[in-house]
This record gives C-alpha cells, sequence and structure tokens, in this order.
C-alpha cells in the first residue's frame, strides 16, 4: 500500500518541486497531484507525508541536506504512517461497502467531514497535520464543497493533498486554491522497475512485454494485467471486435462480468480506443484493426463511458454490459452491406 512503500521510482522532477518548496519554508497548502491511475500519484502523497512529518522544521539541517524525500522505514513516524496510526496524518478513501463486498463508487460527505474533528485537534510533534484525500475526483458534491471549506481557510501548519486521476473532475474553486503537481506515466524502464521490487517473478513471465505496452506506464495497471489474465481478455477483445468473433463476444463477456473483470475490460477498450484515436499500431502484430472514421470511434468511447457509469452507480448486468460494448463496437467496424 501507498502508505507502506519506501521505494519511489520515477518522478523525480515532481518530487524535488516538493523538497524546494518545503525547504523555502513558503510551502502551499493545498495540492493537486493528478495523473493516470497507477502511477504513483498516492505513493508521492504519502512519501512528501512521511519527510514532513520526520522533519518538521523546514529549517532543520537534515532538510537542508536531503537530496529527495526519502525516509527510514525505521524512523518512528514512517513506521506509523505505515501502521495508519500517526495522529496528524487523515487518509480519506472510499468507505468500504459490507452488504456489497466492494468499496463505494463515490467519497461521501459524511468521510469528509472527518476533517472537522482531526483539525480540531492540538497537532503534535512539531504541529503538521497532513490530509490526504485519495481518489479526489470520486467526491460527491457536497463532499468537495465540504473540503472546500477548509482549503478555503486551513489552520496554520496544514497541508492538504488531493490525489486525482482528473484535475479537471474537481470543482473549479478548489483548483482555484490550490497548485497542481501533474505526473506523467512512467517509462517502460521504471514501470518494470517498479514491478521488479513487488512482484518480481510477473516481468519473467512469457507474456510480460505485452502486458508493459498495455499498462502505459502505470506499475499497478501492469500487475493487475498479468494477475487478472488481462492479456488474455485484450487478445478476446480484439477477435471479439475485429473479427466479428461471437464465441470471443461470449466468453469475454463472461470472463469480465466481476467488479474488477469490467473494471479490466474497459481499461482495456478505452487504450484501444485511445490508440485507434491517434492510429497507433497495437502492442502485437495480430492484423491492423479496420480503418474506420474517427467520430466512429469518439461515439464507441462515449457509449462505453456513459454506460460503464451507469452498471456502477446503479448495479446493472456486468456482462449483459460487456456483451453490448462488443456487439455495438463489432458492428461499427463491418464494412457497409455486410450481414450481421
Amino acid at each position: 500500500m501507498p502508505r507502506q512503500t519506501s521505494a519511489f521510482v520515477g518522478h523525480r522532477t515532481a518530487e524535488q518541486s516538493f523538497l524546494d518548496g518545503y525547504r523555502s519554508g513558503r510551502m502551499h497548502h493545498g495540492w493537486i497531484i493528478a495523473g493516470e491511475r497507477g502511477i504513483g500519484k498516492a505513493t508521492l502523497a504519502f512519501r512528501l507525508a512521511r519527510f514532513m512529518l520526520a522533519h518538521p522544521d523546514p529549517r532543520s539541517e537534515e532538510v537542508a541536506k536531503a537530496i529527495d524525500l526519502s525516509v527510514s522505514p525505521e524512523h518512528p513516524a514512517a513506521r506509523r504512517i505505515a501502521a495508519g496510526a500517526h495522529g496528524n496524518l487523515l487518509h480519506l478513501q472510499r468507505e468500504w461497502n459490507d452488504k456489497r463486498n466492494r468499496y463505494q463508487t463515490e467519497l461521501s460527505v459524511e468521510t469528509v467531514r472527518r476533517i472537522i474533528h482531526f483539525l480540531g485537534k492540538t497537532a503534535g510533534e512539531g504541529g503538521w497535520r497532513i490530509v490526504i484525500v485519495d481518489p479526489a475526483d470520486d467526491m460527491t458534491p457536497n463532499a468537495a464543497n465540504a473540503i472546500l471549506k477548509n482549503l478555503e481557510e486551513p489552520p496554520q501548519r496544514t497541508l492538504f493533498l488531493l490525489v486525482a486521476r482528473s484535475r479537471g473532475a474537481l470543482l473549479p474553486t478548489i483548483r482555484s486554491r490550490t497548485r497542481t503537481l501533474s505526473l506523467d506515466p512512467l517509462s517502460a524502464a521504471d514501470t518494470l522497475e517498479v514491478v521488479r521490487k513487488v512482484a518480481p517473478d510477473l516481468v519473467k513471465n512469457d507474456d510480460a512485454a505485452l502486458a508493459g505496452a498495455l499498462s502505459a506506464g502505470s506499475p499497478r495497471r501492469f500487475i493487475e494485467l498479468m494477475r487478472e489474465d488481462g492479456v488474455e481478455l485484450y487478445r478476446l477483445m480484439r477477435r471479439a471486435i475485429e473479427a466479428d468473433d461471437r464465441p470471443a463476444q461470449f466468453k469475454l463477456a463472461g470472463l469480465a462480468a466481476s467488479a474488477s473483470g469490467t473494471q479490466q475490460f474497459l481499461e482495456l477498450f478505452n487504450g484501444y480506443l485511445a490508440r485507434r484515436v491517434k492510429d497507433l499500431p497495437e502492442p502485437v502484430s495480430a492484423g491492423r484493426p479496420p480503418v474506420v472514421p474517427l467520430v466512429t470511434w469518439a461515439a464507441l468511447w462515449e457509449k462505453a463511458a456513459f454506460t460503464g457509469r451507469e452498471v456502477e452507480t446503479y448495479n446493472l448486468d456486468r456482462r449483459q454490459f460487456v456483451l453490448d460494448v462488443l456487439e455495438t463496437s463489432a458492428a461499427a467496424l463491418r464494412p457497409s452491406g455486410s450481414p450481421n
């Protein structure tokens, strides 16, 4: 988990920006850390929090000599953060739903209101209080307005770190009261370096090269692809869409019927559409996808995105949703006049 991770790969410019800002003594009280899922946004947020809580005085000799934000895992602050037990750090995320056996789809206002009690306490150990919201773009409108009030008049020595996939998903008023640090996807080499540290067995698999290409610079995505049959789903998806292969469509719909399977399928499908829009080759040599007007790809993306949100919100039939997306996509790529 990010709070337990001391290793950090890539994003050196972003890390240096935080270090320079803290060392200057003029650290802004609110930051949006934005970027694709699984590229290290939360890891960087906890890395900064760990450094500030371990070195609460930005004028100290330790901070002056620091070349990065690393802190020994054995430092008392690091150990309490790893255990989720540091009194000066509040981590807000979506609540677990016991009835559905999954996390809530939104970050509720009740969760965000925990900030009031947190900031009302007397801070110890140097006086810093740090709030990490992950992912901030999953906040409900009421939750976003609740955090906005704290951003408008923050107490002294308070830091807000809003981890977000898309800065644009946050309220304009939140964006105007924070600074944004955007993280790029990791390079292929950095992605593999991260995976080697946490799951070395995966990089030895025959499908590692394809998973690396599909992960788009996200170590988390690489690991999910390898552990959740994502590479096989990708191969099935191409046959289901480009060859209008009915058995592949039904097989893929069945494999992607779970919540994690649907998420996996949507990420593969969106990546496929992104490459088609940019006219990029697919990561395996299995023939070039059909050439169709750009508006066709855009329409497919919009349909999948809208219906996918409804499936999550209303707990609709995931298997039928995936099958509909595949059938619609195959039909859109079918030459005019071809039989169904």
